[in-house]
């Protein structure tokens, strides 16, 4: 468990070096006194660790730049990449538009994990309303964050899959993951998204992609609030949810998701212990009402149903 006497922490990254492990986490300040004034002060914080229980918070990886810039409000959420120069770390930047959150999507590299360098053609990425809700058509902020990025299965350059919204369908309803693609990790283009609208969910947070048992599995959170009316019948809060994937550029069975865990951990992350098991690191959101703001111990990840023969919602797009 990762828990600072000064910062409430949140969403988190997880790399293993072999060694080590790193995780990257959302943080801000509890003199903020209001949990949720902590999005628009949020930087990237970094802690190493042996075991993914006693954690050592080393330098912290990312802050926002200074005014003007594409991330001078607050650094979010990310992933990591090791290629043969560096390691990549792609993360979310905001900025304030008129009192409305734009998100895009950054990039920092490091030859050691500990120091890192935002690039200079930043940002690397931004909505496109060709297939994607700009901000201003439909919820108040612009989505466009948490990149996952990963290997195509064929060899054949990049992928990066993207928490956004469709720019089409009922407002409650138009959650899905995104998608890019780039032959080196420095230049990307916008592709159709990986999954369609209506699938129940208003956002899809915090995806990734993560084979199992040799069974592909999309990992997103979303809670309650942001469900979409057509799943309102559903009884449960809303957390971390798992759904089957054909590939790990979908289909994904995202209408037949199930939860991983309840509102009380958010944003779970897979990654393997020195054991190779599979397990979940999650953040602990609210405990009667009042927000937590600590990182769990690991969590063994559950027995894994068969896939089910269900009709696939989308598939994978070529660039």
């Amino acid at each position: 468990m990762l828990s600072l006497p000064d910062s409430w922490v949140w969403d988190c990254w997880i790399v293993d070096d072999g060694e080590q492990y790193h995780l990257f986490f959302l943080f801000a300040s509890r003199a903020l006194h209001d949990p949720e004034r902590r999005h628009r002060r949020a930087a990237i914080g970094h802690a190493t660790s042996t075991d993914l229980k006693t954690w050592t918070r080393v330098a912290d990886a990312l802050v926002p730049s200074d005014a003007p810039a594409f991330d001078d409000l607050a650094t979010w959420t990310g992933s990591i990449i090791k290629a043969p120069d560096a390691w990549y770390m792609f993360y979310t930047g905001t900025t304030d538009v008129n009192g409305h959150i734009r998100q895009q999507i950054g990039l920092a590299t490091s030859t050691d994990l500990m120091t890192w360098h935002k690039a200079a053609n930043n940002p690397i990425l931004t909505t496109d309303p060709r297939w994607y809700e700009p901000l201003g058509d439909g919820w108040p902020d612009e989505h466009w964050r948490d990149p996952w990025v990963l290997a195509d299965p064929d060899g054949d350059g990049w992928h990066m899959l993207i928490t956004t919204r469709a720019n089409h369908g009922p407002v409650d309803d138009r959650g899905v993951i995104g998608h890019a693609t780039s032959p080196d990790l420095l230049t990307w283009q916008v592709q159709p998204p990986l999954s369609q609208s209506g699938t129940g969910f208003g956002q899809l947070e915090v995806p990734q992609i993560e084979k199992i048992d040799n069974q592909f599995f999309l990992v997103f959170s979303c809670l309650r609030p942001e469900f979409a009316h057509s799943r309102q019948r559903d009884p449960g809060s809303g957390g971390t949810w798992l759904a089957h994937a054909a590939s790990p550029l979908g289909p994904y069975n995202i209408t037949d998701a199930r939860p991983l865990t309840d509102d009380t951990l958010y944003a779970g992350r897979i990654t393997k212990d020195r054991n190779g098991r599979h397990v979940i690191i999650a953040f602990h959101n609210r405990h009667e009402g009042t927000f937590i703001g600590v990182t769990s111990d690991p969590i063994p990840f559950p027995d894994i149903p068969p896939t089910r023969a269900t009709e696939p919602e989308s598939g994978r797009s070529k660039p």
